[in-house]
C-alpha cells in the first residue's frame, strides 16, 4: 500500500511565511536594500504577486514602500535573505507608496505601470 505524499498543512505555510516576512533584501551585488514588510496575494489563486519592501534606516524610517513583482526575486532561506534581481537605479525610481496610503493595486492602470518600470508582465496578461 503507498503512502501519501506529505500534504502542506498550515505549519509549512507559516513557517515559509515566516522566513519570507521581514527577510533581508539585497541586491546581486549584495548591498542593502531594505527588507520585505508584506506580501501581496493574488485572490484567484492565493499566489504571491508582490512584495512590499522598506528601505528602513536611520535617513529613511520605512515610511517608503516599494511594490515589487514577485519574479523579481530570488530567495535564500536558509539565510533569510531575498534578492532583488533589479538594476540599483530601475529600483531607485520605482513607484512607492507612503505605509499609511496604500494604493488600489486591483486598479489595472495602476498594476500596468508598476509592472512597465520593472519590465514585467502582469500574470493576467500571460
Amino acid at each position: 500500500m503507498a503512502q501519501d505524499a506529505p500534504q502542506a498543512g498550515p505549519a509549512l505555510t507559516l513557517s515559509v511565511r515566516k522566513s519570507i516576512l521581514g527577510a533581508k533584501v539585497i541586491d546581486t551585488n549584495r548591498h542593502d536594500v531594505g527588507k520585505i514588510e508584506d506580501i501581496v496575494l493574488d485572490p484567484a489563486d492565493g499566489r504571491a504577486i508582490y512584495a512590499i519592501v522598506s528601505l528602513g534606516g536611520f535617513l529613511s524610517p520605512g515610511n517608503d514602500h516599494f511594490p515589487v513583482p514577485w519574479e523579481a526575486f530570488s530567495f535564500d532561506l536558509s539565510e533569510k535573505v531575498a534578492v532583488l534581481n533589479v538594476e540599483k537605479e530601475r529600483f531607485e525610481s520605482a513607484p512607492r507608496f507612503h505605509r499609511e496610503k496604500w494604493p488600489n493595486m486591483s486598479d489595472a492602470s495602476w498594476r500596468d505601470q508598476l509592472h512597465r518600470h520593472y519590465g514585467s508582465v502582469p500574470r493576467h496578461k500571460k
